[in-house]
């Protein structure tokens, strides 16, 4: 290399690349070092910026700033290629080395020009508002001072002075004028960007050009690696603007789920193995990411490797320059490459997981729209959707982990036998003996594992039972018996959770405190050997060994992952094995034996169960006509519901045959229970359908809702709440007749659905709607009211599940018990009441002036906190964990790493008290073999002061009692950081289920005192969501992370302590590295947290339609709307997987910019050490201690003493330092999005409202009810009349469906309508139980 740059250089090798030549530097270092490189640095930086994507939104008006940098970037590009013109001049004219010079301008021309290029995308982008990247533009001004010196250089030449030359002078003029191009530039910059008006909108546009950008896809690869297009992303996290996930960019292609839905179908079919179907769609790509695993595992060891190689060569100073260069280069790229590689494999393992992901959740909801009867409880379904495809994806994440780690092990076992020969073998049969006790640990947690996750679905399943039945469970006061109920399973899951925990912890302590024994063990059969410890050997095995500590304490968590994964693929697979819905197989292939007939059953025996065990259902014949009206009777339980049940295929056909005519078409199904959606009425109505107003019309006629919508202020848009819940049982079945009447079906099957509205209100639904507008079609009508059976062309009477006889209803009505009377009496009742009522309403809202919404919308978007997580949060986790306990966990880790920094100082003070002599005699090597040390020889590390093929120092022996002694001190404190750190594991194991236990019961508690107004406005997703994946990881993911982050900042604190006494210049370098870091990490953090509390924003409607779609799966395949429910659960699951994945990108541009800061002060710090020993420069300052150490070893001059391992002790401090405070940085952005879980469990816990209790009811005469706005449901005013009311009494309450007031009491019991008055206080019970009057 010498003799190519004195070459290059025209120098001589003795000294090729001069730094001083006179007054100025030398001009092959100026152009080699201060132009070449920043120019590619230039080139580089520009090139990511090439793909920017262009937006048509905005239009160009005139902007100097940009056009001034294009030229001058132009001009830039030009003037280097104008300068090797001179190049053909003659001899005596030229410039100086023709190779530099062409080396030099080609350079600079291709960085220009390629930064012209950049310029004109970003100004064609959306950064044209602004300035630009600013890493871009002070790329743009490295190369100036390159400039400065050069002409410099030529004032020093003289090439101003007589007699001119055209070749110097021409240079000198170009170089004037790139000095002026690049003060333009700098005024272009500095100039403001105009503003820029937006096109305007037309209304035929689509709303797609307002999406945002679409990540990653057409970028350049080196944006990829250097995830630049994420700068428009970030940036709209720092100024505030991530508000909903369409703010953020769009799914790249191939995380698209539709895309991937598509790409896994192909390999999945009924019946298959999961794990098969998502190796046959993402399989190859995952494991060709092993390769990528293997090349950064092997680059991680090339850094020990080439810092020894130049502390040999710093040290020694016989090797030829070019070798030193050879060794920072190798480390610098080295440590580059092994970033870029490592961040690219996170990254691409990030994404197949999300892929898996996607792929996983599809399948989850696709089965669950093909159950049979045979359906898991809504709980389970929730849990597999949330918690176990979550642990099933860290399959993606072990299983390279899970040979990656064996194979760092065994590297550095090699190594470790190159320095102590065979007594490495003694550590290795102790960390081996451990392997059985990790087995059955291991065991163990799988198996509490599995309990705990049945415990979790018993416990999600009462929440979602309890949820949806708040109403009774309010009215009755059973709040204390179902809270006590939900304590006692999550009891059931902690008592699981706590096995874990101190198993995980026990593990922790044993792979964490093994290092340190395996140290003790290897020094003492050393020892014991005849070999003699050196600070050679004792500083390298001691590094090699906490090499050992990553994959040993990484090992459990692998293997942990592993069988968390395995146990969560044997649930989902038990799910997806469950039986389908298969019309195929259920419906006969033949049509019905009649064309007239719709619908024809021949000996067909039902079940719900695949075995017939439960309640069965028999029609050995049936027979239904075209158009005709079939009322079907039967005493209560006799199986009516069955019977529509099972022609909609519901239920288990165990023999006999189904034939039903134009299948293809679907049913109107009306259910005994009917099912709404938490929409706007109109919704729920049209259900998916496009809206024809005539039609829409009939049909609120014939269901008599004009009159309920009228007094609604958004008439139809009103939103219902989650099931109904703010309206009347009559109101939801009329709305679900609505919606089967709207969907224009041949065939309806109507399962009673006038039990719920009033006589007249019935009356009007059999005339105007099924007697009227489905007067043409096929009706199958279950009621209990034989009186509207009358006009009925066939009645089919059901008892015990058989049908028994079926004939006109002259024939089969006198044969049903008859009903009352009474009805027509009652309809005149309700007809003056109704009057009576609306007045009164009238006259009432006349005098109240109320402020209402007119918006209709019940159900607010789900709130969200913006900005750092705050501090109460903080607070609320260390009150949930305990003060004392949080305070003995913080006292166990200092003193944890206080006992840690002691042993090493102890170790440092036992070498430093070995004699040395000059004339000792040499120790041969450890191992058996004399070739041993060909490959690695023992001076592998950082502390080794010679190369690779020189002989180590024989070091005097000291006394027995000496090594006893020193062994025995060093023992005792490695001991005692023994039981510290199995105190801090044991103590943060007990504190996180404190944390743990804690939040859940204040959240539960305060959910149970909520009013029924706040359950009306909140879906049950929403509810069930924090008590699910946010309890989950408070449980699991939050100390995991808050662990690691509390022992990284106790280990960045000891070691700023030692730094501090042993190396206090590198302290210098503290502060500007913590201002970087600080940027960084608050650019960060300013995304990710937003990302975070979108990613759990946009989980919740999942589980909502999940838990939606399981209620009303009969519905949605009587309508035929599965595939619409399916294609809204791919958008739903598009805008988390949009959070996911940026999440995880920003995760990663995180990591790459902290792994090449780390790598860019080690290779400086090399650099530096290579010019101190290339120029001769004194050493740095080094510790006293040393220098007192120089006196003593009289053959050792206090320069060997200083030089003796200095520079791979402070390479090996600053590897240690960024690596910390990367990890810092890293655990604190992860753990603080972990917080936002605890953050959503105290908005709950705190932010909810509460009903009164202990309030004295004082008697008044009347009660003023207000609803409140966000129900958008009108005041109304009931007066009491004075009367008494005994003991014993009935009161009766009178009224049509609908009508305000009816049902008030029940409403003012369970805290639905807050009012401005309150009932007699004798009115209710002591026990919450409701007393019965008369009036």
């Amino acid at each position: 290399m010498e003799r190519l740059l004195a070459q290059l250089c025209g120098t001589d090798e003795a000294r090729p690349l001069p730094l001083w030549e006179g007054d100025t530097t030398g001009h092959c270092f100026t152009q080699l070092v201060l132009s070449v490189i920043p120019h590619a640095l230039l080139a580089v930086l520009s090139a990511c910026y090439l793909s920017t994507p262009r937006t048509s939104n905005y239009i160009l008006p005139f902007n100097p700033g940009w056009r001034l940098r294009l030229a001058a970037s132009f001009l830039l590009s030009i003037f280097p290629l104008l300068d090797l013109l001179p190049v053909a001049l003659p001899p005596g004219s030229r410039p100086g080395p023709i190779g530099l010079e062409v080396l030099t301008g080609c350079v600079t021309a291709v960085a220009w020009f390629t930064h012209s290029l950049a310029l004109w995308a970003l100004f064609h982008s959306l950064h044209g508002r602004s300035r630009g990247p600013l890493a871009l533009a002070l790329a743009a001004f490295l190369p100036a001072p390159a400039l400065v010196l050069t002409l410099l250089w030529h004032c020093q030449r003289g090439s101003f002075l007589p007699p001119l030359l055209p070749g110097p002078l021409g240079r000198v003029c170009l170089l004037i004028l790139q000095l002026t191009a690049v003060f333009a530039y700098g005024l272009g910059w500095a100039a403001p960007g105009g503003p820029r008006e937006p096109w305007i909108q037309e209304r035929f546009l689509s709303s797609e050009s307002q999406e945002r950008e679409v990540a990653e896809d057409g970028e350049s690869w080196l944006s990829r690696f250097s995830y630049a297009w994420l700068a428009p992303l970030l940036a709209r996290g720092v100024r505030g603007e991530l508000q909903q996930p369409q703010d953020i960019c769009r799914l790249p292609r191939r995380l698209h789920p539709a895309y991937l839905a598509r790409a896994f179908q192909a390999h999945w079919k009924e019946g298959a193995q999961l794990w098969r179907a998502l190796y046959g769609a993402f399989g190859c790509c995952y494991l060709a990411l092993g390769l990528l695993k293997l090349v950064g595992t092997m680059l991680s060891f090339s850094g020990p490797l080439l810092l020894s190689l130049l502390v040999g060569f710093l040290e020694e100073g016989q090797e030829p320059l070019s070798h030193g260069v050879l060794y920072v280069l190798g480390l610098a790229s080295g440590a580059v490459l092994s970033a870029v590689l490592q961040n690219q494999y996170g990254y691409e393992i990030r994404k197949v997981a999300l892929q898996a992901r996607v792929a996983v959740l599809s399948v989850l909801y696709r089965k669950a729209l093909q159950l049979g009867p045979n359906r898991p409880p809504t709980g389970e379904a929730l849990n597999l959707l949330g918690t176990d495809s979550e642990r099933l994806l860290n399959f993606a994440g072990s299983f390279h982990e899970a040979w990656g780690l064996p194979l760092q092990l065994a590297i550095t076992l090699y190594l470790l036998y190159q320095q102590v020969g065979m007594a490495f073998v003694a550590g290795l049969v102790l960390a081996l003996l451990l392997v059985p006790v990790n087995k059955v640990i291991a065991t163990r947690i799988m198996a509490s594992n599995q309990e705990m996750l049945q415990h979790k679905d018993a416990r999600v399943k009462l929440m979602t039972e309890l949820l949806s039945g708040i109403r009774v469970i309010k009215f009755f006061g059973w709040e204390q018996a179902l809270g006590d109920r939900v304590k006692s399973y999550r009891s059931q899951e902690l008592g699981r959770l706590r096995v874990i925990k101190y198993l995980d912890a026990a593990c922790v302590y044993l792979w964490a405190a093994l290092p340190v024994v395996i140290c003790i063990v290897i020094f003492i059969t050393y020892v014991l050997m005849g070999h003699q410890l050196t600070a050679t050997k004792v500083f390298t095995a001691l590094a090699l060994v906490r090499l050992l500590i990553l994959p040993l304490n990484n090992f459990p968590w692998v293997i942990n992952g592993l069988l968390e994964s395995k146990v969560s693929l044997d649930r989902i697979q038990r799910f997806l094995d469950l039986p389908n819905y298969n019309p195929e197989e259920y419906y006969s292939p033949d049509p019905p034996s009649e064309p007239s007939t719709v619908l024809e059953l021949h000996e067909a025996l039902f079940s719900w169960d695949p075995i017939g065990t439960s309640q069965k259902t028999f029609i050995s014949h049936l027979q239904v006509k075209k158009g005709a009206l079939v009322g079907i009777v039967g005493k209560v339980g006799c199986g009516k519901s069955s019977l529509l049940a099972a022609i909609t295929g519901e239920l288990h056909r165990l023999c006999g045959w189904v034939a039903v005519s134009e299948l293809s078409r679907g049913f109107g199904l009306a259910t005994q229970e009917p099912w709404i959606q938490c929409a706007t009425i109109r919704d729920n109505i049209l259900f998916g359908k496009t809206f024809d107003a005539q039609l829409y019309t009939e049909v609120l006629e014939a269901c008599a809702l004009n009159d309920d919508l009228s007094i609604l202020p958004a008439g139809d848009q009103t939103e219902v709440g989650e099931k109904g819940v703010t309206l009347s049982g009559g109101q939801r079945a009329r709305i679900a007749l609505a919606r089967a009447v709207y969907q224009e079906k041949t065939f309806y099957l109507l399962d009673d659905p006038l039990a719920a509205v009033d006589a007249d209100v019935a009356n009007h639904l059999l005339h105007r709607c099924i007697l009227g507008v489905l007067s043409h079609t096929t009706r199958l009508l279950c009621t209990h009211r034989t009186e509207y059976l009358e006009k009925a062309d066939v009645v089919l009477l059901m008892e015990a599940g058989h049908l028994v006889r079926t004939g006109p209803p002259s024939e089969i009505l006198p044969l049903v018990q008859a009903g009352p009377t009474a009805w027509t009496k009652e309809e005149e009742v309700t007809d003056s009441g109704k009057s009576l009522s609306v007045q009164n309403l009238e006259k009432t809202t006349e005098g109240l002036e109320v402020e209402q919404s007119t918006s209709g919308r019940l159900v607010q978007e789900e709130s969200k906190c913006e900005g750092a997580v705050a501090l109460h949060v903080y607070q609320a986790y260390w009150r949930a964990m305990g003060s004392g306990l949080a305070v003995a966990i913080l006292v166990s880790l200092l003193l944890m790493q206080a006992t840690r920094n002691g042993a090493d100082w102890w170790l440092s003070h036992w070498l430093s008290q070995l004699k040395t002599a000059g004339n000792s005699s040499k120790e041969g090597p450890a191992s058996s073999s004399p070739d041993s040390t060909v490959l690695f020889s023992p001076p592998l590390l950082l502390f080794s002061s010679r190369n690779f093929y020189t002989p180590l120092l024989n070091v005097a022996s000291n006394g027995s009692s000496d090594v006893h002694f020193y062994l025995i001190v060093y023992g005792a404190i490695a001991g005692v950081n023994s039981l510290c750190t199995l105190l801090r594991a044991v103590l943060f194991a007990a504190g996180a289920l404190q944390a743990a236990a804690t939040l859940h019961h204040r959240l539960l508690h305060r959910l149970l005192m909520a009013p029924v107004t706040f359950f009306d406005s909140t879906p049950s997703g929403r509810v069930l969501n924090r008590f699910s994946s946010d309890v989950a990881c408070v449980d699991d993911s939050l100390p995991f992370l808050l662990n690691i982050l509390l022992a990284n900042s106790v280990g960045l604190l000891g070691l700023l302590i030692v730094l501090g006494s042993g190396l206090p210049w590198l302290l210098l370098l503290l502060p500007p590295l913590s201002f970087i870091y600080y940027r960084v990490q608050r650019r960060y953090r300013a995304s990710f947290r937003e990302l975070r509390r979108l990613g759990s924003l946009t989980l919740s409607p999942l589980y909502t339609h999940m838990a939606d779609t399981l209620a009303g799966l009969p519905v949605l395949r009587a309508a035929g709307a599965t595939y619409r429910f399916e294609e809204e659960n791919q958008q739903l699951l598009e805008l988390n997987q949009r959070c996911q994945f940026a999440s995880y990108a920003t995760m990663q541009w995180l990591d790459i910019r902290l792994q090449l800061m780390g790598a860019a002060v080690v290779s400086a710090i090399a650099v530096i050490a290579l010019v101190q020993h290339q120029q001769g420069l004194a050493n740095p300052v080094f510790p006293v201690r040393m220098l007192q150490q120089s006196y003593h070893h009289p053959h050792f001059s206090a320069e060997e003493s200083m030089g003796r391992g200095l520079v791979g002790l402070v390479l090996s401090y600053a590897l240690s330092l960024t690596g910390l405070l990367s990890g810092l940085v890293s655990s604190f952005t992860q753990t603080e999005g972990m917080m936002v879980s605890v953050e959503r469990l105290e908005e709950y816990s705190c932010g909810v409202p509460q009903e009164p209790r202990g309030q004295p009811l004082q008697p008044s005469s009347s009660i003023s009810f207000l609803h409140p706005p966000t129900l958008s449901l009108p005041p109304f005013f009931l007066p009491l009349f004075p009367t008494d009311t005994l003991p014993g009494h009935q009161v009766a309450d009178p009224g049509q469906c609908g009508v305000p007031g009816r049902g008030v009491g029940v409403s003012a019991r369970t805290a639905k309508c807050p009012g401005q008055g309150d009932l007699p206080s004798g009115a209710w019970g002591e026990a919450g139980h409701r007393r019965p009057h008369r009036l």
